[in-house]
């Protein structure tokens, strides 16, 4: 045993450098500088709007018109008295999202009920996601215009009568069904939140396991290289103990590492959703939530954490095999490959399509993934298909017992020493 926890001790200390130590303090603090502001972004993006107004009608009605906007929730500027182009390169020179242009004959239009058109000029001042919201606000404004007009067109000619209700006689009221439970409420709202929070889950998975397993397979190769596994084996302890130690150890740190990650990243994405949530728990999304059962309880977190530490075995123990087959450090890097694909795949499914609806060939291979398996959890624990979680976790269990088992046979002969994998010009060999 105390050899064994020498051991350990020994291969911790080879994986938690000073380096590592440093680009995981670098990374929280660059996490949480790009989230803090990401989100005075966003709050300026979705906050008051400023536009400049260029009135050349000068009837009560343009002046209703401008009105509307700012009791709509944008700032307008007022170029009156100017030419088009004076107020163009005024707005332009300014804050303005747009120039809203009221022409002559604005008024007179409405009168006669006719379609009255205005000139909208969006200043698109970058292309990022935040700064190109130029088409956004010209669709508000547009919506703004059009309901302000409408409202006032109904209370002229029908004074006394609500015009919310005459531009909407019929009215739904919108309920979302899950499993036994039935709530009032919006499905893209229960949608949101819950891709909200599950946001996450994916990413952590996907970062242990690629970090873990290429610090065992770096750790492998590197011994390999610098002749010191030979010397590990000569060793008076058994070759498993070497294999459980090297895992474990990769999967501390690797828990570890991805956790302090995991911190800043949330630093990062709650910088940009933060606004968000707060309009999702304004609007009684957290309430809707909760009456839906759509909540995870102490055994749901300790369920997602088996079925994860789980996917982490399975790539500590496949990086194992891929480390022996590594000739140097070098040549260790190519051998990520394999399970940066096993664990890419099923993210991307998971982000951009539904398991269900796939056809049978491709489900099977999805499923055939270990990795699958724990981007899967959430949605199975909130719809209650135990089942499902429960066969994925024998599933991810029989594979790392295969895989240990093969680890295990390589490591307790010579091979672990000639095992070779070289990529020749026509074909591959395994020496």
């Amino acid at each position: 045993m105390k050899r064994f926890a020498n051991l350990l001790r020994k291969e911790i200390k080879e994986l938690a450098t000073k380096q590592l130590v440093v680009s995981l303090v670098f990374t929280v603090v660059l996490f949480n500088f790009i989230g803090q502001v990401s989100k005075k972004e966003v709050q300026k993006a979705v906050g008051i709007q400023t536009i400049s107004a260029l009135d050349q009608d000068g009837t009560p009605a343009s002046q209703a018109l401008i009105k509307g906007l700012e009791s709509a929730r944008f700032k307008v500027l007022d170029q009156s008295g100017k030419a088009k182009e004076q107020a163009l390169e005024t707005a332009r020179a300014g804050e303005s999202k747009l120039l809203l242009v009221i022409p002559k004959g604005f008024g007179d239009s409405l009168r006669e009920l006719k379609p009255s058109e205005i000139e909208t000029y969006s200043f698109m001042r970058s292309f990022s996601l935040i700064g190109a919201r130029g088409q956004v606000v010209v669709q508000g404004v547009i919506a703004a215009l059009n309901e302000a007009v409408s409202n006032d067109f109904l209370k002229e000619k029908l004074p006394g009568l609500d015009p919310a209700g005459l531009k909407k006689p019929i009215r739904s009221r919108d309920f979302v069904v899950v499993r036994d439970r039935v709530a009032e409420g919006s499905a893209n709202m229960v949608a949101g939140l819950i891709s909200q929070q599950s946001m996450l889950i994916p990413i952590v998975l996907m970062m242990i396991v690629i970090y873990s397993s290429q610090m065992v397979i770096s750790a492998v190769a590197l011994e390999k290289q610098n002749k010191t596994l030979e010397t590990l084996l000569t060793v008076p302890i058994k070759r498993t103990s070497i294999i459980t130690a090297k895992m474990l150890a990769a999967g501390l740190v690797g828990l570890i590492s991805a956790g302090v990650y995991m911190f800043g990243f949330q630093g990062f994405v709650g910088g940009i959703g933060e606004e968000a949530a707060r309009a999702g728990a304004q609007d009684g999304g957290a309430a809707l939530m909760q009456k839906l059962g759509l909540t995870f309880s102490t055994g749901g977190y300790a369920i997602l954490g088996l079925s994860i530490f789980l996917a982490i075995l399975v790539a500590l123990a496949a990086a194992m095999i891929l480390g022996v087959l590594a000739e140097d450090l070098r040549s260790a890097q190519s051998m990520m490959m394999p399970l940066m694909f096993m664990v890419m795949i099923p993210y991307f499914i998971s982000l951009f399509a539904d398991l269900n609806t796939m056809s049978l060939p491709l489900k099977v291979f999805v499923l055939a993934i270990p990795f699958t398996h724990p981007f899967l959890v959430s949605q199975n624990l909130y719809l209650g298909n135990y089942g499902l979680i429960a066969a994925g976790l024998g599933y991810m269990l029989l594979v790392f017992a295969v895989l240990v088992v093969y680890a295990a046979k390589i490591f307790s002969t010579d091979k672990i020493l000639t095992m070779k994998l070289r990529f020749g010009k026509k074909k591959a060999a395994v020496a």
